[in-house]
């Protein structure tokens, strides 16, 4: 996992194929008035999906894992609240749903952190994590990176 401001991003960019593509994207000046829904940057091996979404709260989050992508995370306006957990932990999974490459868990989180307006948080398949446990509306926008490009 990782955490930082989206001035900070170069310093990863280097670090996986998809990653320089990713966070140029998420440097365009349209984000916070952009349509939401799916646009493709490099087909199915990078692509970004704009969101307008209400927290659930720490309750209601639940962590989830991918095994095809990798999340980079960015928040546009508010403030997320995002659970984390190593996925390598007993996770209690409630069934993995390849069409959409994910799978959700019973287990909960070992440590919350805040992702505010500016910053990013990307997640591996080897994390967990609950995304949108704020309790307020957020716009953010998560790209999917396929993990082995």
């Amino acid at each position: 996992m990782i955490i930082d401001r989206l001035e900070s991003a170069e310093r990863y960019a280097g670090s996986h194929p998809g990653f320089r593509a990713a966070f140029d994207f998420l440097r365009r000046s349209d984000l916070a008035s952009a349509a939401e829904g799916r646009t493709d940057i490099d087909g199915d091996r990078v692509y970004a999906l704009v969101m307008d979404a209400a927290g659930k709260g720490r309750d209601a989050a639940k962590l989830e894992t991918h095994r095809r992508y990798v999340d980079v995370q960015y928040v546009v306006a508010g403030c997320d609240v995002m659970g984390w957990r190593s996925a390598a932990d007993p996770l209690q999974g409630e069934g993995y749903d390849a069409a959409k490459d994910i799978e959700f868990h019973r287990a909960r989180p070992v440590c919350w952190f805040d992702v505010p307006q500016g910053h990013f948080a990307v997640f591996f398949p080897s994390d967990a994590h609950a995304p949108l446990a704020c309790a307020a509306k957020v716009r953010k926008v998560v790209v999917k990176i396929l993990a082995g490009a």
